[in-house]
């Protein structure tokens, strides 16, 4: 097979594997990519209440990671495999993500538990209970659009494990300055080298001696969208996302 675009990408859809798997909240389903070496870690990513595993965050991380030793699950919750348009319960969808971690954590390897907005809550609400390595949450929903005073930062500061939030400038569901400690310019969680154009990071230190940080994308929205009049494009924007996590990843790798 010639080394074509077209070639490389059948190659890894071959490389995929779907999985079902039941929960007592019903049929969930993950979709394996495999690391392209010998894996190291999982990074389990769940989708939000208003969309699937097609999320670009999502398909972005699963097109990177794998070359940096990463193997990646993407998770569909089983109101989505069933193909119902609205998300349940947060209850409920805690029982469908602790019914997946034992497929999750069969390669043998430390887990990340992560997802988008509903998602990245479900990955803070139960990381401790189910021995998650770490969080990612993309797009917290800090608290819904217009209404600051039902704050969820409860959820996230509760998670128990390293976290990193890569979160949009312009998300209505939280914008970075939003959020506990956050203050603009404090770019203590990017090392300089890495500093890219359209990103600002910060850490925090919360919980017993945790630390969360935060990278925020210029523009982004909560589904991490840049408009077109951004000083960035749609592809730098998601360059920001997928280069934070690697070097955040490759700081937990065992």
């Amino acid at each position: 097979m010639k080394n074509t675009p077209a070639a490389a990408d059948t190659a890894k859809r071959s490389a995929e594997t779907v999985e079902t798997v039941e929960t007592d909240a019903g049929l969930a389903r993950i979709t394996w990519h495999p690391a392209r070496h010998p894996a190291r870690l999982v990074l389990a990513l769940s989708h939000g209440a208003g969309g699937g595993i097609e999320a670009r965050d999502l398909k972005a991380l699963a097109a990177v990671l794998p070359a940096h030793g990463v193997t990646v699950a993407l998770v569909e919750q089983p109101w989505r495999v069933a193909g119902k348009k609205v998300a349940p319960a947060p209850k409920t969808l805690d029982i469908g993500w602790r019914g997946l971690w034992p497929a999750l954590t069969k390669p043998g390897l430390p887990v990340i538990s992560g997802g988008r907005s509903a998602g990245a809550r479900v990955a803070c609400r139960t990381a401790g209970e189910l021995g998650a390595h770490a969080v990612l949450a993309l797009g917290f929903p800090l608290h819904p659009p217009g209404r600051p005073e039902k704050s969820r930062a409860d959820e996230l500061l509760g998670a128990g494990v390293p976290t990193l939030v890569v979160q949009g400038g312009n998300d209505p569901f939280g914008r970075p300055g939003e959020f506990p400690e956050y203050r603009r310019g404090r770019a203590m969680g990017i090392p300089p080298g890495v500093q890219l154009r359209g990103s600002v990071g910060a850490r925090a230190v919360v919980g017993d001696g945790w630390a969360y940080e935060l990278v925020e994308v210029a523009h982004g929205d909560h589904g991490l969208a840049v408009p077109k009049r951004a000083d960035i494009t749609q592809e730098e924007a998601l360059t920001v996302v997928t280069d934070a996590v690697v070097r955040w990843v490759g700081s937990l790798m065992p």
